[in-house]
Formats: C-alpha cells, sequence, structure tokens
C-alpha cells in the first residue's frame, strides 16, 4: 500500500497532512495500537526535521508498506537550491560545523543538507577530510559515511545508512550515548539519505515482522 502524496512546503499545517497519511495507513492496515503508536513516534520524529529543511527546499512526503515492512519517505528537490543558500551550505560543509550537529535528527538533516548540494551540482560531493576515520561501509563524512553498496542497490549516487553509522560509532561513547538517547534511533530499523537525480530521498525504515513480534513479546 502507498498512501496519498503529501505536498512539503513553508506552510507547516503540510506537517499535520503526512500525520494524517500515517494514521491512515496504520488504520487500512489494521496495525495493532502498540505498532501504530511507533510508526507515529517515527513520523513525529521526522516531522520535527522537516521545518528547517522545507524552509528552503520543495518536496513530497508518502507512507507505504509491502506486508510487515513499513517506510515513510521524503523526497526533497534540489533545483529550488539558491545560489546564496548554495553558498551558505557550502561554508557550512567547510566548517565543519554539519558534523557538529546536535541529536541523530540533527546529523540526518545535516546529511540531508550536504546531499542536496551533491544532488544541486556534483562538483560540490563531499570529500572526506584527513585524519577522519574511514572503514568498509564507504568514506566519512564527520557524522558516517557516504555508502557504496547502499548506492548501487538502491540506483543512488550517493547514500548515508543510520544502520552503519551505529556499527561504526560502537566504540565511541560520545557517539554511541548520543544514539541511546535517540527515540529515532531506537525505533527505526534504518534511516537512508539518498541521492537520485536532482531530488535528495530520506526514507525511515520500521518492520514488524516476526523478528520485531519475538523481541517485543511480553
Amino acid at each position: 500500500m502507498k498512501s496519498n502524496i503529501c505536498k512539503l512546503n513553508k506552510d507547516l499545517t503540510c506537517l499535520e497532512a503526512v500525520l494524517a497519511e500515517v494514521e491512515k495507513v496504520t488504520t487500512y492496515n489494521a496495525l495493532e495500537d502498540k505498532k501504530a503508536l511507533r510508526l507515529r513516534l517515527l513520523a513525529e520524529e521526522l516531522c520535527g526535521m522537516l521545518p528547517g529543511l522545507v524552509e528552503n527546499f520543495s518536496g513530497e512526503f508518502w507512507a507505504e508498506n509491502e506486508g510487515d515492512n513499513y517506510e515513510l519517505h521524503v523526497e526533497l528537490k534540489a533545483d529550488d537550491m539558491s545560489i546564496d543558500l548554495r553558498d551558505e551550505l557550502i561554508s557550512v560543509s567547510k566548517s565543519g560545523k554539519n558534523a557538529a550537529a546536535k541529536g541523530i535528527m540533527g546529523k540526518i538533516r545535516a546529511v540531508a543538507e550536504t546531499m542536496l548540494l551533491a544532488a544541486f551540482d556534483p562538483d560540490l560531493a563531499p570529500i572526506p577530510a584527513d585524519g577522519e576515520f574511514y572503514d568498509y561501509h564507504g568514506y566519512n563524512m564527520g557524522f558516517g559515511y557516504i555508502d557504496p553498496t547502499i548506492a548501487i542497490e538502491t540506483g543512488y549516487i550517493y547514500s548515508w545508512s543510520l544502520f552503519n553509522y551505529k556499527t561504526a560509532v560502537e566504540d565511541k561513547e560520545d557517539e554511541y550515548a548520543e544514539l541511546e538517547r535517540s527515540i529515532v534511533a531506537k525505533l527505526a530499523d534504518d534511516i537512508i539519505v539518498g541521492v537520485r537525480g536532482k531530488n535528495v530521498e530520506i526514507v525511515v525504515k520500521k518492520s514488524f515482522g516476526p523478528v520485531y513480534d519475538f523481541i517485543n513479546r511480553k
């Protein structure tokens, strides 16, 4: 099932429509109350991040599921970027301020803004700084990885994964503590930010299948 598409713009009443569509999906699929609440909480966390993005970019939201697997989608259009905003984002990226973004949703917003630069102009794609840590997932942006594996599987030019970020910071006390405090990091199975053409997609993934039922059994 795929929900209606909600247009995202500066009129923040669109956020109410986002939550309404998520509720329709949970009702249509007769999700148990606890599962429906978890999906709504994920949608609320996503909505909390959107005002800073839709202030500068238009986009769309929809929810969809295939069986027990649910996804919340946000698609932002890089074509909306002004030259002034481009220069501002470049300055923030070079200064390292985006790497210091507070909270997991703040980091995901920073990832999205960095990806929007890359979608707007491939020559602005982030290049890892010397001294940053690396691993087989891809290269470091200060707050996570551009993941070439996910990019190949999904058709994204670049992509970032919360799951890979969790793996990368397991032995980093401050970053891991931040994850432990995050509602979205606890509830979501993964969050992927990817560049497809001139658009940037944010996808929140949650499965309510047998594994979820086993872990959350009473």
